[in-house]
C-alpha cells in the first residue's frame, strides 16, 4: 500500500516532478526561449543594416549607368550639331567598371574620408575592411569611392570621364592630390618624446615605448637604451639602469619583466 506522504505517482508508476521542479524547468526553458529571440533580433538587425548598405549601393550603380547612358546618348547628338551640351554628371569610372555588379549581400566598408584626413591611414583602413569582404579590382574602385564625402568627392567628379581604368590608379590619383595631408614619417628620434606619464606603471610604460620602437623600426640599440632611460620616471628600477647601465632594448625587457614580477611577489605577500 502506498504512503500518503510520498509524493503523486505518475501515470507509469514512477514518482512525478514535483510542483517546483516544474516550475523551474518552465523558467530556464523561457530564459532559453528569451536569449533565443534576442539573437535572432540582433541577427535581423545585422541583416536589415547589410540590406540597407547594399541597396544604397545598387541604387548608386543603377544611377551612375543611367548617366553614363544620358551621356552617350548626348554624345551621339553633338556629333550632328555644332556643339556638345555640358555633361549633367562627371563619370571617371570607365564602362568595364560601370558594368561591375554588386552583390545586394555584399557589405562595404564602414569608413570616410573627406579631403583632410591622411590618405595613406584611409587607405589602410579600407585595404583592412576590404580584405575581411574580398571583392574585384572593379568593385573595389565603385565602393572606394562610396567612401569619399565632401571635397574628396567633388575631387573625385572632376576626374576626366572613364579615366579610372583600374584601383592601383585610383589609388595613386588619390595619394597624389593629397599628398599633403600625410603625416610626417617618425624618426628615431622621436623615442626621446617618449615619457613615462605620472601613474603610468612600468609595464604599461615599457609596453607603450616598444610599440614605437616596432613603429619606427630603429636598430640603434644605445638610442633606444638611451632614451627609455630618459624618458622614464625616477624610481628603483630607473636607479638600477644607472647603477648598472643595459646595453640592449632586449635587456631592459628583460630586466624590466623580473622587476614587475618581483613587485607583484612583494604586494601579494603585504596583502
Amino acid at each position: 500500500m502506498r504512503n500518503p506522504r510520498q509524493g503523486p505517482v505518475a501515470p507509469n508508476g514512477g514518482e512525478s516532478l514535483t510542483l517546483q521542479q516544474v516550475m523551474e524547468t518552465m523558467e530556464a526553458l523561457q530564459e532559453k526561449v528569451v536569449a533565443s529571440r534576442a539573437n535572432q533580433e540582433r541577427l535581423q538587425d545585422d541583416l536589415a543594416m547589410s540590406r540597407e548598405t547594399n541597396e544604397e549601393l545598387r541604387l548608386s550603380n543603377e544611377e551612375l549607368h543611367r548617366v553614363l547612358q544620358n551621356q552617350a546618348s548626348t554624345r551621339e547628338e553633338g556629333d550632328r550639331e555644332p556643339t556638345t551640351p555640358p555633361r549633367e554628371f562627371p563619370m571617371p569610372f570607365s564602362q568595364e567598371i560601370m558594368d561591375a555588379m554588386i552583390s545586394t549581400t555584399f557589405v562595404g566598408p564602414k569608413v570616410t574620408f573627406a579631403g583632410t584626413e591622411d590618405p595613406e591611414a584611409h587607405l589602410t583602413v579600407f585595404h583592412t575592411q576590404m580584405m575581411l569582404v574580398g571583392g574585384s579590382d572593379a568593385v573595389r574602385c565603385k565602393l572606394f569611392m562610396s567612401t569619399l564625402v565632401g571635397t574628396a568627392m567633388d575631387w573625385f567628379i572632376s576626374l576626366l570621364d572613364g579615366h579610372v581604368t583600374s584601383f592601383p590608379q585610383l589609388t595613386k590619383l588619390f595619394k597624389v592630390q593629397y599628398i599633403a595631408n600625410r603625416a610626417p614619417p617618425p624618426v628615431s628620434y622621436d623615442l626621446f618624446d617618449i615619457r613615462q606619464y605620472q601613474g603610468e606603471s612600468l609595464k604599461e610604460f615599457l609596453h607603450r615605448f616598444g610599440a614605437q620602437v616596432v613603429r619606427l623600426n630603429t636598430k640603434d640599440e644605445t638610442m633606444m637604451v638611451h632614451a627609455f632611460r630618459k624618458g622614464i620616471v625616477p624610481g628603483p628600477f630607473s636607479e638600477s639602469l644607472i647603477r648598472n647601465c643595459p646595453k640592449t632594448f632586449v635587456e631592459i625587457k628583460r630586466r624590466a619583466v623580473a622587476y614587475i614580477a618581483a613587485e607583484g611577489e612583494v604586494n601579494e605577500k603585504l596583502t
